[in-house]
């Protein structure tokens, strides 16, 4: 959590956050992870937000809230049911609420095969902006931004 380097990597994610929200929104780091360093940055920065990770904060009480805003960030790609998850994040957020993603988007300038990420095990899925779109639009997201590996949906 105090790994000043990737602090740094999700910075994005969470200037975002901080540029979106007030403190007084209440977030949900989901797939937190074993450092969750997205809940330390903005707790230290005064925000509420809870933490979920199924394997390492499996409090499935959180999962019964809703939010203003959910960070997943390097989560998604690890997702084994994208449609079950992206179904149950959507059902998380308050109208207008924001699911702030962090992932490499694959396009067609990358060499597929000697692409890093595809080479991790664990990647069980591969995001591209033509996928995002139908993520989008089959859970009634309203806007997509993707800049750089921030991926934002607008409930």
């Amino acid at each position: 959590m105090n790994d000043p380097n990737y602090q740094a990597f999700v910075r994005p994610i969470t200037n975002r956050v901080e540029q979106d929200y007030s403190a007084n929104a209440l977030g949900l780091d989901f797939g937190s992870g074993t450092g969750p360093v997205i809940s330390k940055i903005l707790d230290d920065a005064g925000y509420a937000i809870n933490q979920y990770d199924p394997f390492f904060s499996d409090d499935r009480s959180v999962l019964f809230r809703r939010y203003d805003y959910i960070a997943c960030c390097e989560v998604i790609e690890h997702f084994h049911d994208p449609e079950k998850e992206f179904q149950l994040l959507k059902s998380l957020l308050k109208p207008n609420g924001r699911l702030f993603c962090m992932t490499h988007v694959y396009s067609n300038e990358i060499v597929f095969d000697n692409w890093y990420y595809m080479r991790d095990p664990t990647h069980t899925f591969i995001y591209r902006k033509e996928t995002l779109n139908w993520i989008r639009d089959k859970f009634g997201f309203t806007e997509l931004e993707i800049e750089g590996r921030l991926v934002v949906l607008r409930a």
